[in-house]
């Protein structure tokens, strides 16, 4: 896992635990600030997978340049 796949799932969870407190604490603006870090976090991590992805996929293509 690279840093933007991390700091993504860390973002996904808050905002799933500020949505919680929102619904516990019948605060709609806190429940809808969770549902945006939820996204943010879901979309960094996605960002995150695709660098690492690519990444792999060069060294896959070094490696058989190499051969």
């Amino acid at each position: 896992m690279n840093r933007d796949e991390i700091e993504g799932k860390a973002k996904e969870y808050k905002g799933k635990v500020k949505q919680t407190v929102g619904d516990l604490a019948d605060d709609p603006q806190l429940q809808d600030e969770g549902v945006a870090d939820e996204v943010e976090g879901k979309t960094q991590g996605a960002i995150g997978t695709a660098k690492r992805k690519v990444g792999e996929t060069i060294e896959d293509i070094g490696e058989a340049i190499k051969k």
